[in-house]
């Protein structure tokens, strides 16, 4: 075969190679990149939650069909979840020596309309808006008798702050039309701002609530 038959079957030998799947000597590659790792996500924020409970003296309204109340719910403003349901975390409780509401705490007692019957502060990441998901006033370090329920932090559009609580009382406040250890409940969420008081109100007892964030949160009383 001379030259120029060499050179003119080549190409058909490659294309033939190609179509029946015989073996050519492989090109030399280099070895692919390990793919780069997923970015972490973004730390998940914390809140400091600082709640006082209380009890009335005197009734702060009338006689109501109380046994009606514990499956009504009052959720204040619409909201939009935000992404997949995350649950939150409790982190741990707080010293009351960080505490904010403690001079409320004693306008209250002095008042003679209202007792406190619980104060506890503790730090915590937020659930997801419409989980519901919280943590029970045990947890919280409240233990009053009767007193029972969560409370749940959650975020979505903007941050809530909510509670199923109910308490039994062995001697409710006169004027209620309740019989003793009638359980009152208060289930209820709201939109809360930092720094703000929110009073989650009821003809019998009360809590009076702060949320901070936990980074950078401004010192106690201010």
């Amino acid at each position: 075969m001379d030259l120029r038959q060499a050179l003119t079957r080549a190409p058909t030998l490659f294309l033939a190679a190609v179509l029946c799947g015989s073996s050519l000597p492989a090109a030399t590659q280099e070895p692919a990149a390990a793919p780069a790792p997923a970015p972490a996500p973004p730390p998940a924020s914390v809140y400091n939650i600082e709640i006082i409970v209380f009890r009335t003296t005197s009734a702060l309204g009338g006689a109501e069909d109380w046994s009606a109340e514990a499956g009504a719910r009052n959720v204040a403003g619409e909201e939009s979840a935000s992404g997949a349901a995350t649950v939150g975390h409790f982190v741990a409780p707080l010293p009351s020596s960080v505490w904010q509401l403690g001079e409320l705490e004693n306008r209250l007692r002095a008042s003679g309309v209202y007792v406190p019957v619980a104060h506890t502060a503790w730090s915590q990441t937020a659930s997801s808006w419409g989980t519901r998901a919280g943590f029970p006033v045990q947890k919280l370090g409240i233990d009053v008798p009767g007193l029972s329920g969560t409370v749940f932090l959650e975020r979505g559009q903007w941050l809530h702050l909510g509670m199923s609580l109910t308490y039994a009382m062995a001697a409710p406040p006169q004027g209620l039309g309740a019989a003793p250890d009638t359980p009152f409940t208060i289930n209820e969420s709201r939109r809360v701002r930092f720094y703000e008081r929110n009073y989650f109100d009821h003809p019998a007892f009360g809590v009076i609530a702060l949320v901070t964030p936990a980074q950078g949160a401004r010192p106690p009383g201010r």
